[in-house]
């Protein structure tokens, strides 16, 4: 059940580096919720429940932006990659530029 959940929020992860990142708004109406290790945070807004962003665990410099919470507008172009979510931990080797 909670693996479907996870598929159903549709979030979109761009990783930035922390120094490129700049939240220009609603930080006061941001919670945070981690689990398991409490490493990676994860950051809610409290009126809509919607997860911008968060902090990876494997990741700890930088910011994994949900991309369907940046204004299209500002977006020229992207290239989506696929990824085995549900078997993070098999496949996040696969993926090396977002660990490094």
């Amino acid at each position: 059940m909670q693996l479907f959940n996870m598929l159903k929020s549709g979030y979109l992860h761009l990783i930035v580096a922390r120094s490129k990142f700049r939240l220009l708004s609603g930080e006061d109406n941001l919670e945070t919720y981690t689990f398991d290790t409490h490493e990676a945070k994860h950051l809610f807004c409290k009126t809509c429940g919607m997860k911008s962003y968060y902090i990876p665990r494997l990741h700890p410099d930088g910011i994994s932006v949900n991309v369907r919470c940046l204004d299209p507008s500002t977006i020229k172009s992207i290239n989506i990659q696929p990824f085995d979510g549900i078997h993070w931990e098999e496949n996040i080797h696969k993926h090396k530029a977002l660990v490094h």
